[in-house]
């Protein structure tokens, strides 16, 4: 028999990590006698749902074999390695038959729980109607991120390489040479992407969290991401594993043509005109206002994205953007913007003097201006285009900001585009 497993929601802020659980799952699996078929998947839900854990990942992956005694082992697994003493963590599993109906109504709920807020109570309607074997742990709301692992189409696909640590490990400072992982960028960009981050002198490839992930490589090459691994130096590799993954997508985003409205803990793709010149607050990050179809909306960009801020910094009032982003709040947390037109900035300043070109003088209060050396007069100061220290085009945030869902600009096809290395 052939079936998909799913499985969400086994990890913590505290460790852990449902891709490792998963990795762990399919070699018991495999020595059971059953057969992995393919890669597995790891798929990024909505980013913005405050109950998640870390990354809102769930893993699936395609197996032939026993059903019956893929649950009992899944079952074990879960109950061994997931972190049930955290209250945040609600794991779920499920076995779904590749020729089960279930198949042809997961790909629709898939991409609401990437884009919206999806219930537990959906979630096991759907199991139900089609009775789909599954594992429920606690609140068990690991379900939605299970089913939507297994049905999501991946129109759009990047790969990630992650390597795991020793067991004994885990908890501890991860031990790596930083220089490799630039040696690795420098070779394989932009075949690979978000190893590092170069003006911010970050490895972003390398987890700050205690969980059982050393490395991650990602990227649009399997052969690239490889030689990247092959460069790195880093503490002994437990295990390895490549996955199939939405990250990297923007499949999260709602472009503003397909909604009525903004709603918060939803990620959209809106275009406006900037109505307020954008202002500081204390811990450095910058808000601004533009006028969208839907109203006035904030945008702002926080204190981690770094030098994205100088460029937000710069815009003016009337230039004409596209903003991605994440709500929350009623604010966007841009991750991306498209410049798409300048507006013209003009400051007042005197009249020149048409003889010797000096700027002429006031001549009191409503008697104008006059140029006392050659006596010429003006009535009214004169309008002068500023040069704007800025260009059109997309500009996203650097790879330390970055978001696993959010589509770095060397994925993208489009022209004029800034990139931050």
């Amino acid at each position: 028999m052939r079936f998909w497993i799913g499985i969400d929601d086994t990890d913590s802020n505290k460790g852990m990590c449902t891709t490792y659980l998963s990795v762990i799952l399919m070699e018991e699996l495999e020595k059971a006698g059953m057969k992995i078929e393919g890669f597995p998947r790891l798929i990024r839900l909505n980013p913005t749902i405050p109950y998640k854990t870390r990354g809102n990942g769930a893993v699936s992956f395609l197996v032939e074999g026993d059903l019956e005694e893929a649950y009992e082992i899944t079952k074990h697994c879960m109950e061994k390695y997931s972190m049930l003493d955290d209250e945040k963590t609600n794991p779920g599993a499920v076995f779904v038959r590749v020729d089960s109906e279930a198949m042809n109504i997961l790909p629709n709920f898939a991409i609401k729980t990437v884009r919206e807020v999806v219930s537990i109570d959906q979630a096991l309607f759907i199991i139900g109607k089609y009775m789909i074997p599954h594992i429920k742990m606690k609140l068990g709301r690991g379900l939605i991120g299970a089913l939507a692992a297994v049905g999501l189409e991946l129109y759009d696909f990047t790969l990630e390489l992650l390597a795991y640590r020793e067991p004994k490990k885990f908890g501890t400072p991860r031990e790596y040479d930083r220089e490799s992982f630039f040696r690795a960028d420098k070779e394989t960009y932009p075949l690979t992407w978000d190893t590092v981050d170069w003006h911010n002198d970050v490895v972003v490839a390398i987890p700050s969290s205690p969980d059982p992930v050393l490395y991650g490589i990602r990227g649009d090459d399997l052969r690239a991401i490889e030689k990247a691994s092959s460069i790195v130096i880093t503490e002994k590799v437990d295990r390895r594993q490549f996955f199939i993954t939405n990250q990297g997508t923007d499949m999260h985003i709602i472009d503003e043509n397909e909604t009525n409205e903004v709603e918060n803990y939803h990620s959209y793709k809106l275009r406006g005109v900037v109505i307020e010149k954008p202002y500081d607050i204390e811990g450095g990050h910058v808000f601004f206002y533009i006028n969208t179809k839907f109203g006035s909306i904030k945008c702002a960009a926080f204190e981690p994205t770094k030098q994205f801020r100088d460029v937000i910094r710069k815009l003016e009032i009337g230039d004409i953007l596209e903003v991605y982003g994440s709500v929350k709040k009623n604010t966007v947390n841009l991750e991306k913007i498209n410049i798409v037109k300048l507006a013209e900035v003009y400051k007042m300043e005197n009249p020149v003097c048409p003889i010797c070109g000096k700027k002429m003088e006031s001549a009191g209060r409503r008697q104008g201006y006059r140029c006392k050396k050659c006596k010429t007069k003006a009535e009214d100061r004169i309008k002068v285009k500023i040069e704007r220290d800025l260009e059109e085009g997309f500009y996203e945030v650097p790879p330390c900001a970055r978001r696993h869902l959010s589509k770095p600009l060397v994925r993208m096809n489009v022209s004029r585009k800034h990139i931050f290395r």
